[in-house]
């Protein structure tokens, strides 16, 4: 049986449909997904960020870091909001089904499921740089690192999602400390001219502070972003929260000004205990930096080395979290493959876990550039927050009395400073690697094309999202 609405197609599926589709809820409370936060970022303190140095210095990059730290603090405001209003699993996509439509949703959950499925394979290679720099294992090649790290880590979120968001705090906190070691050890070590100590060019506006002039400050927006990239997969922990109306928008909040303190401190002790120029295009620039301080091998860099390791593990970890997830809401809506949804005993959506895991791998494997990963990422990153921002724009202004039991501070306002900041990182991606933008903006043909030849005819009418859009819906018509 199906009904003809706003061109797509909605099936209705018997009960036992979403009885095979149920995760497990009241797994997390705001301390958890605060938690999970951190974790989904902390690995942007560890590395991926330096490599902003090497393409606008340190200037360019505070510039960038500053710019990108506003956009994701009004995003999250926004979110705060949606999640408190909308709770669902599908998160983005949710709230972009709702404001946008089925094509903008789906477009919105394809952009996140990109930024998460390939953020973990960049993750792995840093996790790969940093266990070569210990000498582990006594490794000429990073993928059997990336392999573990895959086998082990979705092999525990398959054992039950409490026990994972517990162990991704454990080893968050683990991190942590290990980031608070680093900033006491480099604080004697704090010269301000090492922060300049990059060689400036000949282009437009290049000085000591933005060596390599305007067009580099626009090209490092892609690693300011890594200080806070994935904070707002929060909200994909909706369904499994003990109380979402509430906890989500302490979680996330919390969760953005611990990022934001991390960053600030990353960005000043590092570049300015050891210099731009020496980390700018390393895998490991936390334990080479240190090195680079102490004159040599230092049992403090061997900590971070070592327990630099947990911030990597914790974001890896995390992220595998939020595109089963993200992945779970758009099968069991129907958007992709149905099969694909399907949790097991302990409620985990085993496939959703070790398809996109699989992939991942491959990549990591297959490419040993987590540059270029991770700008892939960021390109489906910025799309999406572009489109949530949008929703929340369209939903206060087209359901201004829906239930908001959160509301944006600044209202539309603070989202529409997202959004114009959003818009500026989806061209600097252009800037920094077109061909990472044009194998993500590959990836959303297809996945658009099979949204318009085949899913939006088999869509899944009481999947909670459509749920959502079908009684606002109603709503509107009764008005």
């Amino acid at each position: 049986m199906s009904r003809k609405k706003a061109r797509v197609d909605y099936q209705q599926v018997g009960q036992e449909y979403l009885e095979q589709r149920q995760l497990k809820r009241g797994a997390a409370g705001w301390v958890l997904l605060a938690g999970l936060g951190v974790a989904y970022v902390i690995s942007g303190d560890f590395a991926g960020w330096n490599f902003g140095l090497a393409e606008g210095g340190w200037g360019g990059l505070l510039i960038a870091t500053v710019l990108m730290a506003t956009m994701y603090t009004c995003m999250v405001f926004g979110l705060a909001e949606l999640a408190s209003a909308i709770p669902v699993a599908g998160a983005g996509y949710g709230f972009a089904r709702r404001a946008l439509g089925p094509l903008g949703g789906f477009a919105t959950g394809t952009a996140i499921l990109i930024e998460y499925a390939i953020a973990p394979a960049a993750i792995a290679t840093f996790i790969g740089g940093y266990i070569e720099a210990l000498g582990l294992f006594g490794l000429t090649s990073s993928w059997p690192v990336y392999l573990g790290c895959y086998v082990l880590f979705i092999g525990i979120h398959l054992y039950g999602v409490g026990e994972a968001l517990r162990l991704t705090l454990g080893i968050t906190a683990i991190a942590v400390v290990a980031l608070v070691v680093f900033v006491i050890a480099m604080v004697p070590k704090f010269d301000a001219d090492k922060l300049f100590d990059i060689v400036p060019n000949n282009a437009a506006g290049a000085s000591d502070f933005i060596p390599f002039g305007y067009a580099g400050v626009l090209a490092a927006l892609v690693y300011g972003i890594w200080f806070f990239l994935a904070v707002e997969g929060v909200p994909l922990a909706a369904e499994e929260a003990r109380d979402p109306r509430k906890d989500m928008p302490r979680g996330i909040i919390t969760a953005m000004l611990i990022l934001l303190v991390f960053a600030a401190l990353m960005l000043v002790f590092t570049a300015g205990g050891a210099g731009s120029a020496v980390i700018a295009e390393s895998d490991n620039p936390l334990p080479l930096a240190l090195r680079t301080a102490f004159g040599g091998e230092t049992w403090v860099a061997d900590f971070v080395n070592y327990v630099g390791l947990a911030g990597l593990v914790a974001s890896f970890f995390s992220i595998v979290y939020a595109y089963s997830r993200q992945l779970f809401a758009l099968s069991r809506a129907g958007y992709l493959p149905r099969f694909l949804s399907v949790t097991g005993k302990r409620k985990t959506p085993y496939l959703a876990l070790t398809v996109p895991g699989l992939i991942g791998f491959l990549l990591a494997a297959i490419t040993q550039d987590g540059a270029l990963l991770i700008n892939i990422a960021v390109f489906g990153a910025t799309v999406s927050y572009v489109l949530m921002m949008l929703a929340h724009i369209v939903l206060r202004v087209r359901e201004p009395a829906l239930d908001r039991p959160y509301r944006t501070p600044g209202g539309v306002g603070t989202t529409s400073v997202a959004l114009v900041l959003a818009i500026t990182a989806v061209i600097a991606t252009f800037f920094v690697d077109k061909f990472a933008a044009a194998i993500t903006a590959g990836i959303f043909v297809v996945a658009l094309a099979y949204f318009w030849f085949y899913s939006r005819h088999h869509l899944v009418a009481s999947a909670p999202e459509e749920e959502f859009a079908a009684i606002q819906q109603a709503e509107s018509e009764l008005s």
